[in-house]
């Protein structure tokens, strides 16, 4: 059986005016997008630069099959699809995470599987782009996600939290200057909370890597071992190497002992390590103030009606419209970490948020009308 060429059309009917319009948006897109990876690959350097500028290439060569197949029916250049011309603002502005994440969802979404006049190599392409970019979108992830996890993160937490607690008091009937102060309460504690929970945390991982990190004893301690006992091997065994590696490490420490054998067997000396440990996994004072600061941003959002001297069902109704707000927002950029869809996360946060506030206000208005 003959096999069809990859870079060949599959087998077509002649085009529409409809086919000549989708492909002249097809070539705006694939311009459009050929420019957003150039734009990206401008902020970037070495490896990255170079996989951004091999995509902006592939969609070059996606750009010319359209055009050709236009030809003189190409006319005036179209406008690209806002999603694309909203992906090339960020790319040119920013250069951020987000946009890989936003174009990787695009690429997913790739019509030419179905297109009759794109080629299957072309489709193969779309589906191979979509990985590429997940790749790189995994790796600012990864730069990103620690950062990104506590703002989202102690953001949201303060705003289900406060508005919860300000909710179930409302409802049970209190004074407005209540509510305003349980909500500020509500704020300093968790707040307070979350700091000293980070600073806990990260102060504990400090000392555990440091009880855990090898010391430099067998620098020093060397000379002096008894030879025929040998404690050191004993040493790097207890590090994890095997009997043989054990014996040859410590005979090339102790400097007596040279052989023909394995030459995997001979590790690097052993070194003082420099690397600062504030580096490496970040100050716990810094890490509280962060946790601080996120969790407070979040928790001020449900008590500003009330700050502006708002009482009752009207300052609920504001605080609940500013809150579902800025959980659309977090849910939004939580999806988009995730590479999955934004308005899902947005929606899936905006309910749990809801949720908790719903139960505290049904449970405040309860213990409201009991006491009453």
């Amino acid at each position: 059986m003959q096999k069809t060429s990859p870079t060949a059309p599959r087998p077509r009917r002649d085009p529409s005016s409809s086919d000549v319009r989708r492909w002249r948006q097809y070539l705006a897109d694939e311009r459009a997008e050929a420019a957003i990876y150039r734009a990206l690959a401008s902020r970037r350097e070495g490896e990255e630069r170079d996989i951004l500028l091999g995509l902006a290439e592939a969609e070059g060569r996606h750009e010319a099959h359209w055009r050709t197949l236009l030809g003189e029916k190409a006319g005036r250049p179209v406008a690209p699809s806002l999603r694309s011309q909203l992906l090339g603002f960020l790319a040119r502005h920013f250069g951020s995470v987000f946009v890989l994440a936003l174009a990787q969802r695009a690429e997913s979404r790739s019509p030419y599987a179905d297109d009759p006049f794109a080629t299957p190599a072309m489709a193969a392409d779309e589906r191979i782009h979509e990985e590429v970019v997940r790749g790189l979108a995994i790796r600012g992830r990864t730069r990103l996600s620690g950062t990104f996890r506590a703002a989202v993160f102690g953001a949201n937490d303060g705003l289900v939290s406060n508005l919860s607690l300000v909710a179930g008091m409302a409802a049970s009937g209190v004074g407005g200057h209540v509510v305003l102060l349980s909500g500020v309460a509500g704020l300093l504690a968790g707040a307070l909370s979350m700091g000293a929970g980070e600073f806990i945390s990260v102060r504990s991982q400090r000392e555990l890597l440091s009880a855990s990190r090898p010391t430099q004893i067998t620098l020093t301690a060397a000379p002096d071992l008894d030879l025929t006992q040998n404690e050191l091997v004993l040493v790097y065994k207890a590090r994890g190497m095997s009997q043989q590696a054990a014996e040859h490490r410590a005979a090339e420490r102790l400097g007596h002992f040279a052989c023909d054998c394995d030459p995997s067997l001979s590790l690097h000396p052993e070194k003082e390590e420099t690397e600062d440990e504030h580096e490496a996994i970040g100050s716990a004072w810094g890490a509280a103030l962060s946790s601080f600061c996120f969790f407070a941003s979040g928790a001020i959002v449900p008590i500003i009606p009330f700050l502006f001297g708002m009482i009752g069902v009207p300052a609920l109704i504001v605080a609940g419209v500013l809150v579902g707000l800025a959980l659309l927002g977090t849910g939004a950029v939580v999806g988009l970490l995730a590479g999955a869809s934004p308005l899902t996360r947005a929606l899936r946060q905006l309910g749990i948020g809801f949720g908790a506030a719903a139960v505290t206000y049904i449970l405040g208005w309860v213990f409201g009308a009991t006491v009453g």
